[in-house]
């Protein structure tokens, strides 16, 4: 976990959603979200496609307003004070708006345009947060997908924000590109800068986010440090055993086993029905309870040829609260 800023005691809050709620055409689409993102802190925000997350991110830039509740940046009201708030914000929604035809440096010069106080001292300085050094005055329709994100990170960072938005940003990226944007991002973190990171990748959040808000159907149903919610995930056991109907019997029997799947295990197929082949069973418990249960299915007169204990994801914890409900 990185260090936040602290002030007076308590983290110091960059933004703050409350209660907001979004009606389009008399259908409530938010349903009053609420979460914190502290300084210098990876906040990572997972949903199904349709669950609100891009309706969020547009209301957090002020590109639609909340029916009710309140977004503030470092104080200011994100909708009641426009300039104030945005003054601290970087974002990049989907794909970065960059001209192939520019040179990475020109591109950068161009949105310099827009913003006051923009100098060439801040636009090297930009170039060299985001290792591009070397390529910044290329074609930008030379540039590899990867390269296009850094840019696009680039000219978000050019005004100096408190918060960086980023919606999807290892989307279409290949495994070394995904490892190379995760590591570039821990490093913005570590400059103090607050980062919002929306994404549907379980693993890549779990790696790389300091806390997550889980949101399904327009709810947020879980706020909480990556770590902590794991803990709250219980363990999978995979028992492989024979008979299978006798010790789904025993299993069921425990109000604290969930059985989450039954597979046989026999690469015999006409044995695959058979209730004298071996089967693999899922299970959901706390690891606690596997010695007992152990005890029990030998006691019962189960035949027991392995236990495997795989530990919780981010992705279990998803299905669990989201009632199966996959990402993507």
């Amino acid at each position: 976990m990185r260090e936040m800023t602290i002030r007076n005691g308590q983290a110091e809050v960059v933004l703050s959603v409350s209660n907001v709620k979004k009606k389009i055409k008399n259908k409530e689409i938010i349903k009053g979200i609420s979460f914190d993102v502290y300084a210098g802190e990876i906040f990572g925000f997972l949903g199904p496609n349709g669950s609100g997350k891009t309706t969020t991110i547009r209301m957090l830039v002020d590109l639609i307003a909340p029916t009710e509740g309140s977004i503030t940046i470092c104080g200011y009201d994100v909708h009641k004070n426009h300039n104030q708030a945005l003054q601290y914000v970087g974002c990049i929604v989907e794909n970065p708006e960059l001209y192939a035809y520019l040179s990475g440096w020109e591109n950068l010069e161009h949105f310099a345009r827009m913003l006051p106080g923009v100098s060439d001292k801040r636009i090297a300085e930009v170039v060299n947060i985001v290792g591009m050094d070397e390529r910044i005055h290329d074609k930008v329709k030379t540039y590899s997908l990867g390269m296009r994100q850094r840019l696009g990170i680039a000219q978000a960072l050019l005004n100096s924000p408190k918060l960086l938005i980023l919606d999807e940003p290892t989307n279409g990226l290949d495994p070394q590109g995904i490892k190379e944007m995760r590591e570039f991002i821990q490093q913005l973190a570590k400059t103090g800068l607050s980062l919002f990171v929306s994404s549907h990748l379980l693993s890549e959040i779990q790696q790389m986010c300091d806390r997550v808000a889980i949101i399904t159907s327009g709810e947020v149903i879980k706020v909480g440090k990556v770590e902590e919610l794991m803990d709250e995930a219980a363990s999978r056991v995979i028992w492989r055993v024979t008979p299978v109907d006798k010790a789904l019997q025993l299993m069921r029997e425990q109000g604290e086993v969930q059985v989450l799947d039954v597979m046989a295990s026999s690469s015999d197929l006409e044995e695959v029905h058979s209730q004298a082949a071996l089967h693999e069973i899922v299970t959901q418990l706390n690891s606690e309870l596997i010695p007992s249960l152990t005890r029990q299915l030998v006691q019962s007169g189960v035949e027991l040829y392995g236990v495997e204990t795989k530990s919780p994801t981010l992705e279990d914890l998803f299905l669990s609260l989201t009632e199966g409900k996959r990402i993507g």
